[in-house]
């Protein structure tokens, strides 16, 4: 039988994991909860433009408005349901309660954010459920409402949360890598993802906040002063520190050198990290996730990181002048 899945977020992410899995789940059987981007969806489906899949490839899953409309169409639920929303804190009901209603006792949640220590929210929630962590390395942007742009590699990490856990949950984590491997993705179940999360967020603590402050792409940063790039794998490397204080030993100096070179290796200008394009969209962004975890993380070990609180509180402030209506930005004159 196949196993129905629900996608907690139409954007990228959720449109090209709506066509890997189509390769060997029935399309009837995706359901993507959409917002802005409903109505082409709806009637349309996605769009995918891919270097490596092809380009105007279509797949047509069901689309809802919200958790609410797809549980009234699918009353006995979903087997997976995978939030590829971005961890935004903003407002007062979590994402976690947001997708309450569509979690049973058959379902397996699957994390597709970016960030450390994200996972907990959901584990507090949902005590006794599936949960499959998943990296993703996987260069995609939405061009117009329902069209992804995706380029060079498909790339997924899976591993439970917790690393011990049941053998069901395992399977179940099992189960879903092969589906992106049928889907033409690259997919790889981890013993323990948390090494993979550190590993990813060398690059995205740092380069995220970097960009999205300075309105650079990475290669520009770099190039924006003679001590830039000295500064950036400084700040990688107070990251590596907290990964090792957690226990991961493997994030070292190599690892800090082998993502750094990712960026310097890039033609200019580089890329747009998604911090950046959601700060120059005027967008909240995903600071706790992605620095202040981390953050609180080394706190908790006594790490002395004074680049990261500083990336951190200055990210944050802008994060939260989005949140603040434009006419009260400008305060008094002196």
């Amino acid at each position: 039988m196949s196993p129905r899945v629900l996608i907690f977020g139409g954007g990228s992410i959720g449109a090209v994991l709506a066509y890997l899995l189509s390769k060997s789940i029935a399309a009837s059987d995706i359901v993507v909860v959409c917002r802005s981007n409903y109505d082409v969806v709806a009637t349309h489906g996605f769009t995918i433009n891919s270097t490596v899949f092809g380009m105007n490839e279509n797949v047509k899953p069901i689309a809802v408005r919200s958790v609410t409309e797809a549980v009234q169409a699918y009353p006995d639920g979903f087997d997976y349901v995978c939030v590829a929303t971005k961890a935004v804190v903003n407002g007062t009901i979590s994402q976690p309660e947001l997708i309450k209603p569509v979690v049973s006792a058959k379902t397996t949640i699957v994390l597709m954010q970016n960030g450390i220590n994200i996972e907990e929210p959901y584990r507090a929630l949902f005590p006794d459920t599936a949960i499959a962590s998943v990296v993703i390395y996987m260069p995609c942007t939405q061009t117009a409402p329902g069209v992804v742009s995706h380029t060079v590699y498909a790339k997924f990490l899976l591993g439970t949360y917790p690393a011990k856990s049941t053998s069901e949950h395992k399977t179940s984590t099992a189960r879903f890598v092969e589906f992106l491997k049928q889907g033409g993705a690259s997919a790889v179940h981890e013993e323990d993802i948390q090494l993979a999360r550190w590993t990813k967020l060398i690059v995205n603590g740092s380069q995220n906040p970097i960009c999205a402050l300075s309105r650079l792409r990475d290669v520009q940063f770099l190039g924006a002063a003679p001590g830039a790039a000295s500064f950036t794998r400084n700040l990688m490397s107070e990251i590596a520190s907290i990964a090792r204080a957690e226990g991961y030993s493997e994030v070292d100096d190599s690892v800090v050198e082998r993502q750094l070179e990712l960026s310097t290796s890039r033609v200019p200008p580089g890329v747009e990290p998604s911090m950046m394009a959601d700060a120059l969209s005027g967008q909240r962004l995903e600071v706790e996730s992605i620095v202040g975890n981390t953050l609180r993380i080394a706190q908790s070990h006594g790490v002395d990181v004074p680049r990261l609180e500083t990336i951190y509180y200055l990210a944050k402030g802008l994060d939260m002048s989005f949140a603040i209506p434009e006419a009260l930005l400008g305060g008094s004159k002196n």
